[in-house]
């Protein structure tokens, strides 16, 4: 395992980047935010190629919004009108999406430096507190997160996390996937597959609306090899209001470690296979990507440059009864597993 420093965040915290490596598989992560900075794997020819998106330095990470990489917490996701009722009592949490709260809010997990609880070649695991009342969550919360990678080029991220007052938690990883290289432009031409029947249909802060409602005939039917491009400009409201894909896919109960979704670019040759645990699964096209921000390999990025699995639980379920429950109360403990294989085909 190598360990290098990153630099200091603003307030002056040493950041430190640690490396994992097995077989042709290797990952860079960042304890601050837990972020994932490189995934390097082969292509048909044998060439190796960063796979994610991220910022230029430890500066760039602070200044995006883009959650490049990053361990997001406490709720990833959107919280309609930034409030939740729970056990009688209303929490009001900061805005930072207009009305709503967006993953975690303003100073959410992804803005924090870790403490590194173990490390190895093949596996890292960092752990935070979150006092109560942290972007007005309750109850003092204890996250673990592990990345470890095994011997089929597969990197796992495992979440636990327990509490002193009930709560409610969502957890996720937001990398950014381009499978021809890091600056290598738009992954329209990514066939991807999705293995859900149902997604959540927003409304226009996009927010569920609480349908479930079938792929079947529409835009977001990927039960098939598909290009992200094929109908990314159909004039449907979900994608107008999305700009592009930004829904939860329905991927059936929690607990259960099961195939969620493929990508594979026909330049590379390179394939990936996401599988979790979580019940629902996030597709996002990178829309609010602008062309204002330098990535790590020295190029802008934009819209469609990327595209984002971030397996969690359903957005706003802390107001939506009929959602699989995001509830955490004392004696419990949330288990989580995303899994990301690569392999050339």
């Amino acid at each position: 395992m190598k360990s290098e420093s990153y630099g200091h965040t603003e307030d002056g915290h040493a950041v430190t980047r640690y490396t994992l490596a097995r077989g042709d598989l290797t990952v860079q992560v960042l304890d601050y935010g837990g972020v994932v900075t490189r995934i390097a794997v082969p292509d048909r020819t044998g060439a190796i190629a960063n796979v994610v998106l991220g910022a230029a330095d430890l500066a760039g990470y602070e200044a995006s919004d883009a959650h490049f990489g990053a361990l997001i917490g406490r709720f990833a996701n959107r919280i309609a009108g930034g409030r939740f009722h729970l056990d009688g009592h209303v929490y009001d949490l900061p805005r930072n999406a207009g009305r709503n709260t967006m993953h975690g809010g303003p100073q959410g997990f992804d803005r924090r430096v870790w403490r590194v609880e173990g490390v190895t070649d093949t596996s890292l695991t960092l752990a935070l507190r979150s006092p109560d009342g942290d972007e007005g969550f309750p109850g003092t919360l204890d996250v673990r997160v592990t990345y470890s990678l095994t011997d089929d080029e597969t990197l796992a991220i495992a979440y636990a996390a327990e509490t002193d007052r009930p709560t409610v938690l969502n957890l996720t990883n937001h990398s950014y996937f381009n499978l021809a290289g890091e600056g290598a432009g738009s992954v329209l031409d990514h066939r991807v597959t999705v293995a859900a029947d149902a997604f959540l249909a927003v409304d226009d802060a996009q927010i569920p609306t609480g349908e479930r409602r079938p792929v079947a005939g529409t835009p977001l039917d990927f039960r098939h090899p598909t290009a992200l491009g094929a109908r990314i400009r159909a004039a449907d409201p979900q994608l107008i209001r999305a700009k592009g894909y930004d829904h939860t896919f329905v991927l059936g109960a929690p607990g259960v470690l099961r195939m969620a979704a493929t990508a594979y670019d026909p330049v590379s040759g390179r394939h990936l296979t996401v599988a979790t645990t979580q019940p629902g699964l996030q597709l996002y096209t990178a829309n609010m990507l602008d062309g204002t921000v330098t990535g790590s390999g020295g190029g802008l990025y934009r819209a469609g440059d990327a595209v984002c699995f971030e397996a969690q639980g359903f957005p706003d379920a802390p107001n939506q009864p009929d959602f699989p429950s995001t509830t955490l109360r004392p004696g419990e403990r949330f288990a989580a597993l995303t899994t990301y294989r690569f392999t050339v085909p």
